[in-house]
């Protein structure tokens, strides 16, 4: 296994594949560097390399007790980035994992960065606040927390439904992908899993993204029921300079089948332009 040691002693993994120019990936809560897989395969294939790392807390990292937060999430995706000596990255995050990108291109710029992308991103804000009231009410997140904390797998389960909108008419999500869903969240630890929803939920990224000074894509699902678009892709896309905004019709938090392949068309796309 690729591992390496953060300065506060935390082991994390992370997979490398493929030469060319680098894409670093940041999964979703509560995933891991799997979720990311397909796109993996695809970059490497098509001439770049393609790294992904499991959180800390998250699948095969170290579970420590402390540093389940968001400014720490982006330390450790720079000392990763340095540990590899990357230059010129192209930055790809999905839900949690684009907040994790927003804020390491608010903490520590761009001067290894050439491009982000945020996928069905948590930014700028999730939590519903006099000041954000498109955002999700905290009963919503009071409700995710009680679930990791009573019955984390039976909550898991009941999630990836939603995730994928599996519990949508016609959806044609296979039971093996909410299967994986289920697996990859119980590698997660209840620690790190259930602390990282004040997160992903409360974090404010308004000022991170209005220091992103590299071209963005944006893109997100009109149709996602985790992260509704109305309080995150399109007010990101009016904070961030340079930014693209992709919406895809009809699409879930998770992506699969069509909308999986039009997200990597694109993908592919930005990366080369």
């Amino acid at each position: 296994m690729s591992l390496f040691t953060t300065t506060d002693g935390t082991q994390l993994f992370y997979k490398d594949w493929g030469t060319g120019r680098p894409v670093v990936l940041s999964h979703g809560w509560p995933l891991n560097a799997d979720a990311w897989d397909g796109q993996l395969r695809l970059l490497a294939e098509n001439g770049f390399r393609a790294v992904a790392h499991d959180r800390r807390g998250h699948g095969r990292s170290a579970q420590p007790w402390q540093g389940n937060d968001m400014d720490t999430y982006a330390d450790d995706l720079a000392q990763l980035i340095e540990h590899l000596d990357l230059r010129d990255v192209v930055l790809v995050g999905h839900s949690t994992g684009g907040g994790e990108v927003t804020r390491y291109l608010g903490r520590h710029g761009s001067a290894r960065v050439a491009k982000a992308v945020l996928l069905g991103a948590v930014p700028p804000l999730m939590l519903r606040t006099d000041a954000n009231p498109e955002g999700t009410p905290v009963e919503v997140f009071d409700g995710i927390r009680e679930g990791v904390r009573t019955d984390r797998s039976e909550f898991y389960r009941t999630l990836a439904n939603s995730f994928y909108g599996a519990n949508r008419p016609g959806s044609e999500v296979t039971q093996g992908r909410l299967d994986a869903f289920w697996l990859m969240s119980m590698q997660a630890g209840l620690k790190a899993a259930y602390d990282c929803v004040e997160q992903f939920s409360a974090t404010d990224f308004t000022e991170d993204l209005a220091r992103i000074d590299v071209p963005t894509l944006i893109a997100h699902g009109d149709d996602d029921q985790i992260v509704p678009i109305g309080a995150a892709a399109l007010k990101s896309a009016e904070l961030v300079r340079n930014a693209t905004l992709k919406v895809y019709p009809g699409a879930p938090h998770g992506l699969t089948g069509d909308y999986e392949e039009k997200f990597n068309a694109d993908l592919l796309n930005f990366i080369r332009s």
